[in-house]
């Protein structure tokens, strides 16, 4: 069996469509996903500096969409095998849930344009953002992110738990972190999957009944639960909701 997990925001780089497109294909393939999020993603993926594409605006269709030509490409020199399993992080849940036939590439290319484009908005209200703890203490790393008014967004497993709240906060809690952890401030602009992203939901309420998901016909891991996805349908509006 071949896992394929897709990256999160915070995974993207000044210039990471350049290599992917000197590969057949791949230029039209950029213009349909681009044509479909109303974004130019070749400008944003090739010219654009690193503070342009950390907004969230721009980062996070530019990830589903690498994400979307990688997968492509691997799964055309894989051609044959039926043991592919798709899971993503955070926005990467969306290219997962395209690339196991759950949505199309034009709806999750929607789909995200809508959410970054809501998630921004959110995002400018307060100055938020996260912040990786490393730690081999998780109880006590939970206990110090919740004292210290944060929420923690992310549990990633191998020691790292992921804390969200106000600039302020997290600069509080970083100068003071919990003993024997690292505080590593994340390349995003807010605090995602907590109360602060509750103004996103109504727009992405608002548009799933336009888009028309397909249950996966590869096996698709929900990264709520870590469970297989069974219904294209209820993942959608896993997908909603994840932004809080």
């Amino acid at each position: 069996m071949i896992a394929i997990v897709c990256p999160g925001q915070g995974a993207q780089k000044p210039g990471l469509l350049n290599d992917w497109l000197e590969l057949d294909g791949v230029p039209e393939h950029l213009a349909e996903l681009s044509e479909a999020a109303g974004l130019d993603l070749r400008h944003y993926g090739t010219e654009a500096d690193e503070e342009t594409i950390r907004d969230t605006a721009v980062a996070q269709p530019l990830i589903v969409a690498c994400g979307l030509i990688a997968g492509r490409l691997l799964k055309d020199r894989l051609d044959g095998r039926d043991d592919l399993v798709f899971a993503g992080h955070s926005v990467g849940e969306i290219t997962a849930a395209a690339l196991s036939g759950a949505l199309t590439e034009k709806d999750a290319m929607t789909f995200v344009h809508t959410r970054a484009d809501a998630m921004a908005a959110a995002a400018a209200t307060v100055p938020t953002g996260m912040s990786a703890v490393l730690s081999p203490k998780e109880d006590e790393v939970r206990e110090a992110i919740e004292a210290a008014g944060l929420t923690a967004a992310n549990s990633n497993g191998g020691g790292q738990i992921v804390a969200a709240g106000t600039l302020e906060q997290l600069e509080a809690f970083a100068a003071e972190p919990p003993a024997r952890a690292r505080v590593i401030p994340l390349k995003v602009a807010g605090a995602f999957h907590t109360q602060h992203m509750s103004p996103a939901l109504a727009p992405l309420r608002d548009l799933v009944g336009s888009l028309a998901p397909q249950d996966p016909s590869s096996p698709l891991l929900s990264n709520f639960d870590g469970q297989p996805v069974t219904s294209g349908a209820a993942n959608l509006e896993s997908l909603v909701e994840q932004v809080c």
